[in-house]
């Protein structure tokens, strides 16, 4: 089913989900595909919402607003992630809701996690219902710095290198950032693993709870790393150590939801 949230935003539940149809939920994960801000790769979507259903976590995915020429998108998607955090736990308050982006789907992710009591952009009576229990961010765009995807903060905030520097997230986190768990490989040549250590460096600074994992080899978008996501003409291969992301999250999942009742 598909439920529509702020401007062009869909929040959908997660197809497929038949095996699963009696299954008690431990909570929720929304997820947000990558693809640069200007499309949404299906390889961070239906699978990776299988792989968490089989976890536990009811899946859902979050077809949030993406660049077409001559278009910026500014806060539109940060407010759409925040849209969808809302309804998913308007509809089970008691359960954990975590959001988990690839990318710069890992941005938006990021972004809400760091902006949800952003008064600029979201009201006071907002807040509470729209952070994250946790973020779960795959090789996320973070830095509009040195080591930035230059196109994602482009389609964010147009050629403006000082505008662009608003979503650059590592200088947003607080002691209110939720907690985090992160992955990346060392090679990315897209999104260089120097954003997901700018973050965690700043995720440590300020004492928030984080799991960091990096990979040594892997091209960028591995997704799940298995053969169901590989694309070898792109040199995403399955890969067995990378793929043991999804089982640590899941772990790490369990210990950082809410306490059953």
């Amino acid at each position: 089913m598909r439920y529509g949230v702020t401007g062009n935003g869909i929040l959908e539940e997660a197809e497929g989900m038949e095996a699963f149809r009696n299954q008690d939920w431990k909570g929720s994960v929304i997820i947000c595909p990558g693809g640069g801000y200007q499309w949404l790769s299906p390889r961070e979507g239906e699978p990776v919402a299988k792989a968490f259903a089989a976890l536990g976590w009811k899946p859902w995915i979050l077809y949030y607003s993406v660049a077409g020429p001559g278009e910026v998108l500014g806060t539109e998607p940060v407010k759409q992630a925040a849209e969808a955090v809302k309804m998913v736990r308007m509809w089970e308050p008691e359960k954990s809701v975590f959001l988990c982006g690839f990318s710069a789907g890992g941005h938006v992710a990021a972004s809400l996690g760091v902006l949800w009591n952003e008064p600029e952009i979201f009201s006071k009576d907002q807040a509470e219902s729209i952070r994250p229990d946790g973020l779960i961010l795959g090789y996320p765009v973070i830095s509009a710095g040195e080591w930035a995807h230059r196109g994602s903060f482009e389609m964010l905030a147009g050629d403006d290198l000082e505008k662009q520097q608003f979503f650059s997230l590592e200088n947003h986190v607080d002691q209110d950032t939720p907690p985090v768990f992160l992955w990346h490989t060392a090679e990315d040549p897209t999104v260089p693993v120097e954003n997901s250590l700018l973050f965690v460096k700043q995720l440590s600074k300020y004492k928030i709870p984080f799991e960091y994992h990096v990979y040594p080899f892997g091209e960028h978008g591995l997704s799940l790393a298995t053969d169901e996501v590989a694309e070898p003409d792109k040199e995403r291969f399955a890969d067995p150590h990378v793929a043991g992301w999804i089982k640590l999250c899941g772990e790490w999942m369990d210990e950082m939801k809410k306490p059953d009742k």
